[in-house]
């Protein structure tokens, strides 16, 4: 493969949730746009929110969303090694999309150090073997000095790459100044070298009244400011982790007829399957920890989650199961997506201790089933046909689970799958599937939605909005965002300086 073809550039922030995500999916879309042959690589990712390519294989979301922002196909290459944490100091190890193990971190970095630098380095060659640019994701800040000798993530990343870094600051969390300063001043000489410009990110206000730290910045640390990112009101574009949760609702006041709760548990993961109710003009979706906060919703969604038990215990301890019974009982409609799913049963079995050292805890007993957990995780794409109002509806998703679900006979089916097998489960008022994405389906959600407005006696609504539609839209409104506010010309002369020069010696 010869690397040296694709030209890299890699963003890495001052602190986690910095945006970077967001800056390197912007950036995607720009050189694409640009007539660049643009791939993203993140080459250790740890989120719980995960994405299943074409061949059925699990990276990080961001990576995945990455790609679609690109208008390419995401491949493990894009992020080879995936970290989902789901207990204390205990993490899966997922490697070019499969489960390899389960770790504590300090043996992943005393043990496995070298196998994944080994898969990182080689994953970046192909990838780069075959696109003209390469847009690079660090992870947390370049200046960790307690995880700097085995990182492989930040520098030593763009150093394997040879990439110069453009680093993000975040304004709206304040400090940006120090957090930049301080994080240039802790990096080596050749590791500072390699930083190109910084952004600050999420900016609020008057720019005339920051122009004046600008000034003082780029004098002091001799590195240019590219650009100052105005916060983006009501970006919809699917979040790579819990840290992004902030940005949804937990107030119960909404003018919109229908109010979805969202159960939010300790380990909760691919909770972006709601994502699609936030476009549609009669929905409210808010997030609900405490029973208190309930309350009587529509609907309630019990979403996935990387520590089924963990999180079922978390659910009992704060009594949301009482609360969840009491408002079916008087009209809700509750709905579990994968670990949410296996919740919704009778019971959950651990025999071989995935998740705990418990053998079996009881369900919620909204569903005649049984869930076994297994050392096996089912990742692919599936698709198949749903019944609903006597309407039958295709549907599309994806499966990321380790367990068997088995369910009564007094209980129907939820989605016929095109290969003729069976998935979830439903009385008509709780509905169990694995398949994330359902909500997705634009004309599945519509019916459904459509379903509670009748109940409520409303209208029904004759259309639904596009996901992917919105999606494309969403892609080409960062991009513009971005464009206006970093100087892409300027941008593009940094980085041709830089490979012109060859980089850091």
């Amino acid at each position: 493969m010869e690397s040296e073809k694709a030209k890299p550039i890699m963003i890495q922030g001052t602190h986690s949730d910095a945006g970077k995500s967001m800056l390197v999916t912007a950036l995607c879309r720009i050189f694409t746009e640009d007539g660049c042959r643009t791939a993203p690589f993140k080459s250790q990712n740890m989120a719980l929110n995960s994405y299943i390519t074409a061949d059925g294989k699990e990276i990080g979301r961001a990576q995945g969303v990455q790609a679609e922002a690109a208008g390419i196909t995401a491949t493990t290459d894009m992020n080879p090694v995936l970290i989902k944490p789901n207990r204390d100091n205990d993490a899966q190890i997922v490697v070019h999309g499969k489960p390899v193990s389960n770790m504590k971190a300090s043996a992943y970095r005393s043990e496995y150090y070298d196998t994944a630098k080994q898969i990182i380095t080689e994953a970046y060659h192909r990838l780069a073997g075959s696109y003209d640019r390469i847009v690079i994701e660090g992870a947390g800040s370049p200046a960790e000095v307690n995880l700097n000798d085995r990182e492989l993530v930040n520098m030593s990343v763009a150093k394997m790459a040879e990439a110069p870094v453009i680093l993000v600051g975040d304004i709206d969390k304040g400090g940006v100044f120090a957090s930049l300063v301080g994080t240039l001043q802790l990096l080596p000489e050749r590791d500072r070298d390699r930083v190109i410009g910084v952004v600050i990110n999420k900016f609020r206000g008057d720019k005339a009244l920051l122009d004046p730290g600008l000034e003082w910045f780029e004098k002091y640390t001799g590195k240019p400011v590219l650009g100052v990112v105005p916060h983006i009101n009501d970006l919809h574009i699917e979040a790579e982790d819990s840290l992004s949760l902030s940005r949804y609702t937990r107030s119960g006041n909404t003018d919109k007829p229908i109010d979805i709760a969202v159960i939010e548990y300790p380990k909760i993961s691919n909770f972006t399957d709601i994502d699609p109710f936030l476009i549609e003009a009669d929905c409210h979706v808010r997030f609900v920890k405490e029973a208190a906060d309930l309350m009587q919703p529509d609907v309630i969604i019990m979403p996935g989650s990387k520590n089924t038990i963990e999180d079922l215990i978390y659910v009992q301890d704060k009594r949301l199961d009482k609360a969840i019974t009491s408002a079916r009982e008087l009209g809700a409609i509750v709905v579990g997506i994968c670990g949410g799913y296996q919740m919704l049963g009778t019971k959950v079995r651990d025999p071989y201790q995935v998740e705990t050292n418990l053998e079996e805890v009881p369900g919620l007993d909204l569903l005649p089933i049984e869930t076994t957990l297994s050392r096996y995780k089912k990742t692919v794409r599936s698709s198949g046909t749903v019944n609903w109002d006597g309407r039958t509806i295709p549907v599309k998703g994806y499966e990321i689970h380790m367990g068997t679900t088995v369910a009564e006979d007094t209980v129907s089916n939820f989605i016929i799958m095109d290969d003729g097998q069976t998935d979830g489960a439903s009385n008509r008022d709780v509905i169990g599937t694995y398949f994330h994405g359902i909500f997705h389906n634009d004309i599945f959600r519509r019916e459904f939605l459509n379903s509670l407005r009748i109940k409520k006696g409303l209208e029904p609504l004759q259309s639904s909005t596009s996901v992917q539609h919105f999606q494309e839209q969403e892609f080409d409104r960062l991009a513009a965002h971005v464009r206006k506010a970093i100087d892409i010309p300027k941008l593009y002369e940094r980085l041709s300086t830089y490979e012109t020069v060859g980089g850091v010696k």
